[in-house]
């Protein structure tokens, strides 16, 4: 289960002249690289919930991305590109020396570990994508489709506002929408507050939207479905039932891979390594067991 644990060590990498902060727990011989989600959020919230791997005898690492967290927070909208991550990503597997690894990608990191399989796939062993997609447009619909349940109202409401840029006239309506699929908890763990009162709007409103339930950034069109039988790698999918990023989007992107495992997780939404522990945890480690040879 899932605790507070400092790293064993703390790095800082230059990545095309900018500051890159990565943190390392445990010293095992298989290496779980995780790329959290945002984009714009430090790498807390995801950290915090897979250090305890080490339990287990995994080495664990986890970075912040550029413009979050303790690494640099350059002013400048154009390095806010799915391909400019990826290359971020492999220079600092590289500069660790973490050879191949079990890449766990959740949400927006998920994006970036499709992205990351498609690139360099002779560095992965393992891909696990957690509460993601793999299509965009597919997503958009689904989103609308957990919008409408606010009813037709509130919904004409939003689109108003959407219309007019008025995002924040609405943020009650998403608050609702958050409580209901981005974590379910009463009181949300203190690594969830501790990313998302430090996020980093700059890179999320260019790349996603304004927020969690409108997609008008870069990433709006993006669709690797198409690509993805080319991932021959064993793969983990993982959704809560009551997910932002449903359980559709899952199950269109195990249809679509060769070698992919779906497991869809009760009473939990985006976040069920917080939200349902009994069953995550045990679901992640019987994966990576039957891979560790890669």
């Amino acid at each position: 289960m899932w605790r507070e644990i400092r790293p064993d060590e703390r790095f800082e990498i230059d990545v095309d002249g900018h500051r890159v902060v990565a943190y390392s727990f445990g010293t095992g011989s298989e290496t779980v690289f995780c790329l959290n989600g945002g984009p714009g959020l430090p790498c807390d919230y995801l950290r915090e919930a897979h250090s305890c791997l080490i339990d287990k005898g995994y080495r664990v690492v986890a970075f912040d991305q550029l413009g979050t967290g303790a690494s640099d927070r350059p002013d400048d909208l154009t390095l806010w590109t799915i391909d400019r991550y990826v290359e971020e990503t492999e220079t600092v597997r590289k500069a660790l020396g973490l050879g191949k690894v079990h890449m766990l990608g959740h949400s927006w990191g998920g994006w970036l570990a499709i992205e990351y399989a498609l690139t360099y796939p002779e560095n992965l062993k393992t891909l696990t994508l957690e509460d993601t997609v793999a299509d965009m447009p597919h997503l958009i619909l689904e989103l609308e489709r957990l919008r409408a349940a606010l009813g037709p109202e509130t919904v004409a409401m939003m689109q108003k506002h959407e219309a007019q840029g008025t995002y924040n006239q609405y943020l009650a309506a998403v608050t609702i929408l958050n409580y209901r699929h981005v974590c379910r908890l009463p009181e949300w763990p203190a690594p969830v507050r501790r990313s998302l009162d430090d996020w980093n709007m700059a890179p999320y409103e260019t790349m996603q939207g304004p927020n969690e339930f409108l997609y008008i950034g870069n990433l709006k069109d993006w669709n690797r479905i198409p690509d993805l039988p080319r991932v021959t790698l064993p793969v983990l999918i993982t959704t809560g039932e009551h997910d932002e990023l449903t359980p559709a989007c899952a199950l269109r992107m195990k249809l679509a891979l060769p070698n992919a495992e779906l497991k869809v997780f009760a009473n939990a939404s985006h976040m069920p390594f917080y939200e349902n522990p009994q069953d995550y945890y045990p679901a992640l480690l019987d994966f990576l067991a039957r891979h560790e040879a890669g």
